[in-house]
């Protein structure tokens, strides 16, 4: 890639980015280069866009990054702490690079249909399963990072569950970030064929200390649900204080499937999730929770679309932030009812909680209904520990840090208890108990 754009950031990884090695298939290679096209016509984001008017990313606008370098004195020792005891299938990728010999597969996964495997190996294999969707639902033409992760699309996650199977055991695609200065552009995508089941757990981690250099995480992941398909999807972003992590998502329900979704951001000194639900036929349902929990001068940034394109969806959506010191986090919670929607059934609630005077909420409920026999409700609230809480437990013998640390916690567990894989659960429960001491 020759291209030269002005800018730093990008200029750093189009020209330092080694060759992509072609596909055999050129469907693959086409998607690939119209990427690359939109990358070149593209600007990086600023607080004069409307949707990035709450988020300044000059801080990486500033700054050069190079392609990740595979590495290869990593041990499973230095893995195993985020291994999930009930993942029996595990795909990780260590700074965008595919690593097999850290993956597991269940036995059997070959034998009832499922695929699960590296993008590199599944695109000549199930072209004809893939090819339908992946870079369809995530569009890079307005988005400049989708664009990014699209035009070096070669390694990332590919999970099908075939039709009418329950895939028992939760999906973990680990995403691991080891080298200061690099970028990386994870990838995955989750097809749920009619009448199948499946849980994924996107966990975007890092094996570095803090107060080294940053480095960027680019992830896209695209989900579809085919009739009366079920998925549980849950995205942990606990990547450096210093990093920056921007990610999209774009999951597209057919009739009566079912879509369940809790993510949780820890990490990154700058992060943006953009998650983009369509609600694509009659009967579709989805759930989609999050927090954000930050401090020091974090900026945590999401933004939600769920669109009701067709009659008799449901939606419900609960986002909570939790921010101390001179964090910043911003939520942007758009609901879309589209004329002839009729029957749709909305429900959206944002609170957030200030932990500290310099901290700070930016929150926008949004919503545009263009139908007439709708149930749509939002709400937002932003304020304080209560002080009539805070009474009552000091009152009964808790000091008063106490008081405070146990009232952050169970404004934040009410989110991470709808995760439904036991262990991680606990593990997040622990992290926000422990940074609630901290703060």
């Amino acid at each position: 890639m020759s291209m030269v754009t002005g800018n730093s950031y990008l200029d750093s990884l189009l020209q330092g980015q080694p060759q992509l090695p072609p596909s055999p298939l050129a469907w693959f290679n086409q998607l690939r280069a119209s990427a690359v096209d939109r990358v070149g016509t593209l600007k990086l984001p600023t607080t004069r866009d409307e949707d990035w008017r709450f988020t300044d990313i000059t801080p990486l606008a500033k700054l050069s990054f190079q392609p990740a370098r595979v590495i290869s004195t990593l041990q499973a020792t230095d893995l195993e702490r985020f291994y999930l005891d009930e993942a029996a299938i595990r795909l990780v990728f260590v700074d965008g690079t595919y690593m097999p010999q850290f993956s597991t597969q269940q036995g059997k996964a070959g034998e009832s249909g499922l695929i699960i495997t590296d993008l590199s190996a599944a695109v000549p294999r199930h072209a004809a399963a893939i090819e339908p969707h992946l870079g369809r639902h995530a569009g890079f033409e307005d988005n400049l990072f989708a664009a990014l992760n699209t035009a070096f699309l070669q390694h990332g996650a590919v999970i099908v569950a075939p039709r009418n199977a329950a895939v028992e055991a939760p999906v973990h695609v680990l995403s691991v970030s080891t080298q200061p200065g690099a970028a990386s552009h994870p990838r995955c995508l989750l097809i749920a064929e009619s009448g199948s089941a499946v849980t994924i757990v996107e966990d975007y981690v890092t094996l570095g200390q803090e107060g080294e250099e940053a480095y960027v995480t680019n992830a896209v992941t695209e989900i579809v649900l085919k009739d009366n398909a079920q998925v549980d999807h849950v995205r942990i972003q606990r990547d450096s204080t210093q990093a920056f992590h921007i990610g999209n998502c774009a999951v597209s329900l057919a009739r009566a499937s079912r879509y369940r979704s809790v993510s949780v951001a820890l990490g990154a000194r700058i992060s943006r999730y953009d998650l983009n639900v369509l609600l694509a036929d009659e009967g579709a349902e989805c759930t989609v929770d999050g927090l954000a929990l930050i401090s020091g001068r974090q900026l945590a940034d999401t933004h939600t679309c769920i669109d009701h394109a067709r009659p008799s969806c449901t939606s419900r959506q609960a986002h909570k932030c939790i921010v101390d010191g001179a964090g910043h986090a911003v939520f942007n919670g758009k609901i879309v009812v589209r004329a002839g929607a009729q029957h749709t059934d909305s429900a959206q609630s944002n609170r957030s909680l200030l932990l500290n005077a310099k901290a700070r909420v930016d929150t926008k409920p949004q919503l545009e209904i263009f139908a007439d026999d709708v149930k749509c409700a939002h709400g937002a609230t932003v304020g304080q520990l209560d002080n009539e809480e805070l009474f009552y437990l000091e009152s009964r013998g808790l000091s008063g840090l106490a008081a405070r640390n146990l009232l952050t916690y169970a404004f934040g567990a009410e989110i991470i208890d709808r995760i439904p894989v036991a262990s991680l659960k606990h593990r997040l429960e622990q992290t926000v108990l422990e940074q609630t001491k901290r703060n």
